[in-house]
């Protein structure tokens, strides 16, 4: 039997700037108001991805919109991790946000994360949305509160997120239907300079 194996080399231009960081506000929803999901291509004869961008949109129930939560940069990121045993490794993909809130929006946030699998998308510092989850796997998540210590403590809200999936968190290019609007990602948006 032929195996066709899909590898590309990675190149990589000196002076290119890779910059590191997720943006400011991040959008989850509920994975039971997803009535269908962005498509990953996947090769039948592996069952890998062939690509690291999914296609497509999300459709949403009838009136489900994605919400947002405001993090601290400097405090939260996205990372990803391979996990599991040669021939069947995933990655396991996992984000950190500190909300720097403790009050009472901030609590009762609690109730939107514990418990509930939801869909993440997470922008990137180059302008690009990553997923954080998917309807293969269940995500497990957890919400801390930090009411800070003393006069120079800090107070915060600290979401913790895992997901399983097949390659580190896909990139989405589809449309994100929001309470007060639509976000239509650039598939190949620019970097952002000092000024703009």
């Amino acid at each position: 039997m032929a195996c066709n194996v899909i590898q590309n080399s990675l190149a990589w231009c000196e002076g290119k700037v890779v910059v590191p960081g997720i943006r400011k506000r991040l959008y989850f929803i509920a994975k039971d108001k997803i009535a269908a999901w962005p498509a990953m291509v996947i090769d039948p004869d592996t069952g890998r991805p062939t690509s690291a961008t999914l296609t497509g949109s999300f459709a949403l129930v009838d009136g489900a919109k994605w919400k947002f939560i405001d993090i601290l940069v400097d405090k939260s990121q996205l990372t990803s991790e391979a996990q599991g045993e040669y021939p069947s490794q995933t990655q396991l993909n996992k984000l950190t946000a500190v909300h720097p809130d403790v009050e009472e929006d901030a609590t009762l946030g609690a109730m939107n994360f514990n418990n509930v699998d939801n869909a993440y998308l997470v922008p990137t510092m180059s302008g690009k949305y990553r997923l954080l989850g998917n309807d293969r796997y269940q995500g497990k998540a957890t919400y801390a509160q930090d009411l800070g210590q003393g006069a120079t403590g800090t107070a915060s809200s600290t979401l913790t997120v895992e997901h399983t999936d097949l390659i580190p968190c896909p990139f989405y290019t589809g449309q994100i239907e929001l309470e007060d609007g639509t976000i239509n990602p650039d598939p190949a948006p620019s970097v952002e300079t000092e000024g703009e």
